[in-house]
């Protein structure tokens, strides 16, 4: 439980900028040096100071950026600068007029957004609407009518009694999300290691590294998008630069409260304990799966995930990629013997860092069976299981001797355009082996 703060005197302009500089997300130690010499009136012995740069730029950008009223209650506690502020007539920062700008990542050029206003002119919607698709107060939960919220919500049961519920914002929130994506999260790198919904990476790239390896660990995190909290997202777009009433609308924005009524008639074979866990856990705000936003801010929200679990790979002599929720790592012989060790490693890791390894989805492949990952079949080169294929292969042919009209037994809506995606799929995967399957597609006669 968070201490009551206890009220601050006013303090220099030059402090308050002292607590804003050092909620940047620089890395080196000098630029914060030269902050806190300006901070203060008199020229402080430098000895005593690189202590305290060193300690503020650990605060700043080791983690998501956190609140500024936080920020100052861990500053006020720090010995040094408490010294510093009685030898030299300083009085605390307080935590109002606290002036609002942006404080970007160097080397990121996002939107200036400083004000709510602001936010609300750039998304084209009044500041009562803004405030009301952002729900930070949880008005859609608790609305009571479907034309009033915001996610048109489906639910879906999965094995071992667990839940996937479907969160599709409706077209105006959609539109947001779509244009927060493309200016503000899009430009933003995530860690090479991640290859899920990214531009020229696939399900191919990810598995490509641990294809012909001794042994193949793959592991899955439990519920990846619904885990990611509301305040861990806005503290993502505090991190981005944005004043924290920006990051909290975008935030609001980009996350979702499940209203109570998604609960009834389900049409899930679910238990009542497993539909009251569900209903506890979506009542928070949390990232929704089925917004544009989501993936995105799921990547940058697993940046220190990867980090660690990477540096933890490279030490062992490991190969790991991640592909959304799924975790990859392959090896030699040596990996293989340790590989139950390292799995553990890398659950407490997950544990440490806001997510949970499925223990029932660990496997541990050696070169003797079948090893696979995201559907593909990794033991020499990536590509789609052999059966997968002859049934493909199988459905084509027939549609050529026989006609569509018998084949679509699955009922698909379009099945030409549900066979032209199946192709078009092979083809990524392997466009050798997939030739054939081309060929066998382009002389169906559709008769339209």
């Amino acid at each position: 439980m968070e201490r009551p703060l206890q009220p601050l005197s006013h303090s220099s302009n030059e402090f308050l900028s002292l607590a804003h500089a050092l909620l940047s997300a620089e890395q080196a130690v000098e630029p914060h040096l030269q902050i806190l010499r300006t901070a203060f009136r008199a020229e402080p012995p430098p000895g005593r100071l690189r202590p305290l740069a060193v300690r503020t730029v650990g605060w700043a950008s080791t983690r998501p950026r956190p609140r500024i009223r936080r920020f100052i209650e861990q500053l006020r506690a720090e010995p040094r600068l408490v010294r510093l502020i009685e030898r030299h007539g300083l009085r605390q920062l307080p935590l109002v007029s606290v002036p609002l700008r942006m404080l970007p990542i160097p080397g990121t050029a996002p939107v200036v957004l400083e004000t709510a206003g602001s936010l609300a002119a750039w998304l084209e919607v009044e500041a009562g609407q803004l405030l009301w698709f952002a729900d930070l107060r949880d008005w859609n939960r608790k609305a009571g009518g479907d034309r009033l919220k915001h996610y048109t919500c489906r639910v879906l049961a999965k094995p071992y009694g667990a839940i996937r519920l479907l969160e599709v914002p409706g077209p105006r929130l959609k539109s947001m999300q779509r244009r927060i994506l493309r200016e503000i999260l899009a430009p933003v790198p995530p860690h090479p290691a991640a290859h899920g919904f990214r531009r020229g990476r696939s399900i191919v790239s990810f598995a490509a590294p641990h294809a012909g390896r001794e042994v193949v660990l793959r592991m899955d995190l439990r519920d990846f998008f619904p885990s990611i909290s509301g305040p861990r997202v806005q503290a993502l777009f505090r991190t981005l630069g944005y004043p924290e009433p920006v990051a909290d609308l975008l935030g609001g924005l980009c996350t979702a409260t499940t209203p109570r009524g998604v609960w009834r008639n389900t049409g899930c074979e679910l238990s009542a304990a497993d539909l009251q866990d569900a209903r506890i856990f979506y009542a928070r705000p949390h990232l929704p799966q089925g917004a544009p936003t989501s993936p995105a801010i799921a990547n940058l929200c697993a940046l220190r995930l990867d980090r660690r679990i990477g540096g933890l790979a490279e030490k062992a002599g490991v190969t790991y990629t991640r592909y959304a929720d799924d975790l990859a790592f392959s090896g030699d012989a040596l990996f293989a013997r340790g590989a139950e060790r390292f799995a553990l490693r890398v659950a407490a890791i997950a544990a440490e860092e806001g997510f949970a390894v499925h223990p029932r989805k660990t496997r541990l492949m050696r070169r003797g069976v079948r090893q696979h990952l995201a559907g593909l079949t990794v033991n020499a080169q990536p590509q789609l299981p052999r059966r997968e294929l002859e049934r493909l292969e199988a459905i084509l042919t027939n549609c050529v001797r026989h006609g569509p009209e018998g084949q679509n037994r699955d009922g698909h809506a379009d099945f030409r355009r549900h066979l032209e995606g199946k192709v078009a799929f092979a083809t990524m995967v392997n466009p050798a082996r997939a030739g054939h399957l081309r060929e066998l597609l382009e002389r169906i006669a559709w008769g339209d």
